[in-house]
């Protein structure tokens, strides 16, 4: 497989990055992992849904070869105040402590010590330069690095896994139990098994992955991400971890009160669902908020899916655009630039849906667009958003993004 140009970009700065360094990565592997769209449902998760999504063309690379002692050594380019960042494995500071909350040294330490509290033996440490363009909100950065790191570290330990669902475990578990993020396995799943050209289709009554082409005879579209140029600090600080907690308290009180439900993704028939909202909704109104956005995303679900495998793009894109006015509106995890980049958008012929992406409050809005309107949306944005928001005027971009792999290996290119 060979580098597109942007991933030779990359490679030639990974590559002077590890010479200014002192890291030696000559003749090692290259791993690339992507970014992820979600088409549904957004904050389903954690909230027990069913989940439909693709890979996107944004990626984080790392260059990286075994050292021969116990210790990691990593430098990113994306955070270079960082410096390198080296320790010896197994000796890394105790999760969720302030010592690591601002450096993105909390990822391979966190990665350290979740594959040694689940038994896997570490001896081989690494060299590795990171770099990557994914968005910071919005497209999965954080799942991306994790994924990453622990498939990387696997490999120079000789360390195979033969179930690959164990590895979205291991991701999830790095930013839950060490970072403190309240994230769920949405984008550890549709990253790691996403798949050039398809949709990836997860059910987790049984843990199941299905790859789902789009349908003969679809209009050509085109995945637009739109970067508002704001900094979103990680899910344990926004809103997203607040949604979590009313999600869980909703269930909690129903649970209490007889329903037999162990996630918002069980109330999935009218009947329970006007009973819990006759119930609660005048005690506990912002909580059915909440339930109203799940119940509505899940019954468009299924619609969506049977649009996706017809080549309805139309109406893949009008359930996104109803997904993202629930978000807005009920589940309240959406922020006014995010909405400022949909209210632009949205007036644009060809745009057949928009809405907030990821954990909410900052980050990227993305866009289903017919190709033909690719052109219009930019120049649309350019127009509109620095004006409508000039503290951002030169931070904002757009993405017009590829449904992509996953997970790529490179050889014999360092």
């Amino acid at each position: 497989m060979e580098l597109t140009a942007e991933g030779k970009a990359a490679l030639d700065k990974i590559l002077k990055l590890a010479e200014g360094n002192n890291l030696n990565i000559k003749g090692g592997k290259v791993r690339r992992t992507s970014s992820r769209f979600c088409l549904g449902v957004e904050h389903g998760d954690y909230n027990g849904t069913e989940l439909f999504g693709v890979g996107t063309d944004r990626f984080i690379w790392m260059a990286y070869k075994p050292n021969g002692t116990n210790k990691i050594r990593l430098f990113s380019g994306n955070f270079p105040d960082d410096r390198v960042v080296e320790f010896k494995m197994g000796k890394v500071p105790s999760p969720k402590s302030t010592e690591v909350a601002e450096t993105w040294g909390r990822f391979p330490y966190g990665v350290d010590f979740i594959l040694r509290r689940e038994g896997f033996e570490l001896t081989q440490g690494i060299d590795g330069v990171l770099y990557g363009n994914i968005p910071g909100g919005g497209m999965s950065r954080s799942a991306s690095l994790s994924l990453n790191l622990i498939l990387s570290l696997f490999d120079a330990n000789g360390i195979e896994i033969e179930n690959k669902i164990q590895i979205v475990d291991l991701a999830q578990a790095v930013e839950n139990d060490y970072i403190g993020s309240p994230c769920g396995k949405l984008d550890q799943t549709m990253i790691l098994f996403a798949r050039e050209g398809m949709g990836t289709y997860y059910d987790p009554k049984d843990r199941s992955i299905e790859y789902l082409p789009i349908g003969a005879g679809a209009a050509d579209i085109r995945i637009v991400v739109l970067d508002t140029g704001t900094d979103r600090p990680g899910l344990e600080k926004s809103t997203y971890a607040i949604r979590r907690a009313e999600c869980e308290k909703l269930v909690s009180l129903a649970q209490k009160a007889g329903f037999d439900i162990s996630c918002l993704a069980d109330i999935k028939q009218e009947a329970t669902y006007d009973k819990v909202m006759a119930q609660f909704s005048n005690s506990h109104s912002d909580l059915c908020d909440r339930l109203k956005y799940i119940y509505g995303a899940q019954k468009r679900f299924y619609e969506m899916l049977e649009a996706w495998k017809a080549g309805d793009v139309e109406t893949v894109g009008k359930i996104f655009r109803q997904d993202g006015i629930g978000l807005r509106d009920d589940y309240k995890i959406s922020g006014p630039e995010l909405e400022t980049m949909c209210d632009i958008v949205r007036t644009v012929p060809g745009v057949l849906g928009e809405r907030m992406l990821g954990g909410g409050d900052k980050g990227a809005s993305g866009a289903l667009v017919k190709a033909e309107s690719v052109d219009a949306i930019k120049q649309a944005v350019e127009s509109g958003y620095p004006r409508s928001r000039p503290d951002f005027a030169d931070k904002y971009a757009v993405h017009v993004c590829k449904v992509v792999d996953g997970v790529r290996v490179y050889e014999g290119l360092l």
